[in-house]
């Protein structure tokens, strides 16, 4: 990894577990000060200890489910939240439930989670960025951003928000001569606590592990190679399988279309 992280005020959402947790493991070595974000203290304690440079790591508990405790969060903490160089918004929430089934508490939670969650967070962050014409903005997407899946409706919906959240974004920035830079990550599977925690019709937690998620990529390559695309300034990276998927959807959209309905979900 290159020098860009060293003493870089990076928070990273969905810190406790997955992506997020390999993205702290890697970062921390190269002289990044760390805020971790999770709804669960304990684990965010226990990873903090477990990382170098221990004493310059923050843990910051939220719920980005819950607007008001994001306004909360946010007011409380601005003073931390100013010298944010890098946010890496990874928190999110996957979902296994057929749409007409799927309740609109369920639909809700997810959208907040993975849409409006990061977009708050982001415009918490921005204006300290643009000020200091300097910044980056890390989002996990997935290729369910790129074309809907069965079981995955709102899902699907929150990543495809994402995209023109931050392509008109980072147009703007663009046009007026900000040096913020944003990277919109798609990983196919990737062997992590997702499936676990998807959200069924009734919004309770799937509570098994995918098989094909099971096989999925390591979450440790996964950071590393979304890394590297930051430090390359990449706008979009691929990873896995799936990304065929999307090529076929763009060039061969008939094809997509009549194969889509045969897509194993799990």
């Amino acid at each position: 990894m290159s020098s860009l992280w060293n003493n870089k005020v990076v928070w990273i959402t969905g810190a406790s577990s997955g992506i997020g947790k390999a993205f702290a493991r890697q970062l921390a070595p190269f002289g990044a000060r760390l805020i971790l974000s999770a709804r669960n203290q304990e684990e965010l304690e226990t990873l903090r200890w477990s990382l170098p440079h221990t004493e310059q790591h923050r843990n910051l508990v939220i719920d980005l489910s819950n607007p008001s405790e994001i306004d909360e969060i946010l007011s409380k903490n601005a003073m931390m939240i100013a010298e944010v160089s890098v946010l890496i918004n990874n928190a999110g929430i996957s979902q296994r439930a057929l749409t007409w089934e799927a309740n609109r508490a369920s639909e809700r939670r997810i959208m907040e989670t993975n849409f409006f969650g990061a977009t708050a967070l982001t415009k918490a962050v921005l204006p300290r960025m643009m000020k200091r014409n300097e910044g980056m903005i890390i989002n996990m997407s997935s290729p369910a951003g790129m074309f809907g899946f069965p079981l995955r409706s709102s899902y699907a919906a929150s990543k495809h928000a994402l995209h023109g959240y931050f392509e008109s974004l980072q147009a703007e920035l663009k046009a007026n001569n900000k040096n913020i830079h944003i990277l919109m990550a798609l990983p196919g599977r990737v062997r992590t606590n997702m499936s676990i925690n998807a959200m069924t019709s009734d919004g309770s937690a799937q509570g098994t592990m995918d098989d094909r998620l099971n096989a999925g990529l390591d979450p440790a390559i996964c950071a590393k190679r979304i890394i590297r695309a930051a430090e390359r300034k990449r706008a979009v990276v691929y990873l896995g399988r799936e990304q065929l998927l999307i090529f076929v959807k763009r060039f061969f959209p008939t094809i997509f279309r009549s194969i889509v309905h045969k897509f194993k979900p799990n």
